[in-house]
């Protein structure tokens, strides 16, 4: 049985890490296994990311229950979360999530996601969105900017659909970015609900 100490523990690493630039399942793994915690169980973290999923549902409550403004949004969401379910249970059936959950596995997945975003980041990308956008193209919405300026070549920034700002990579650095986005807040661009 998990003591109150480790759950305490996993719950601030969850909440910690679940919102920064990291893998919050795998800081979950790395320190079940650094301090021999008793259950290494996968229930434990599934139940973790449920406390996220419903931090983020109370945050978001008024968006995602505005069901007459947002039904082609939540269609897009349930059909995205639809092959979670197979590919989960083949998954936890087979015991190949039990291979996936090694700290090898995490050691390699950080090396290998880390050179490809150094590799993206170093890339000089000529192309521009809004004329050579193929299927070789791709879009990567985010709320954490440490995650998209290192993998885009131009950056959108949207407030509930509607373009407050334009800018390429080469142009501005992920401070002047930042600046950015709170000169556009502070401006009225972007809205704030209370």
């Amino acid at each position: 049985m998990l003591s109150s100490m480790e759950i305490l523990v996993l719950s601030a690493i969850q909440g910690v890490s679940e919102f920064v630039p990291v893998s919050s399942a795998a800081h979950l793994l790395l320190i079940t296994k650094y301090y021999a915690f008793v259950n290494k169980n996968l229930l434990i973290d599934i139940c973790l990311h449920l406390g996220s999923l419903l931090a983020i549902i109370l945050y978001f409550r008024k968006d995602l229950f505005n069901l007459v403004n947002n039904k082609l949004f939540l269609k897009k969401i349930f059909i995205g979360t639809i092959p979670i379910i197979p590919v989960g249970y083949i998954l936890f059936q087979t015991g190949i999530i039990d291979q996936i959950r090694s700290l090898e596995i995490i050691a390699w997945m950080s090396l290998i996601f880390g050179l490809l975003l150094y590799i993206s980041d170093k890339s000089k990308i000529t192309n521009k969105i809004d004329s050579s956008f193929t299927n070789k193209s791709a879009i990567f919405i985010d709320h954490n900017i440490i995650h998209v300026y290192g993998a885009a070549d131009r950056f959108i920034i949207l407030d509930r659909g509607e373009v407050v700002g334009e800018f390429n990579k080469e142009e501005i650095t992920k401070e002047e970015l930042v600046q950015k986005m709170i000169q556009l807040h502070e401006s009225g661009k972007i809205k704030v609900e209370a």
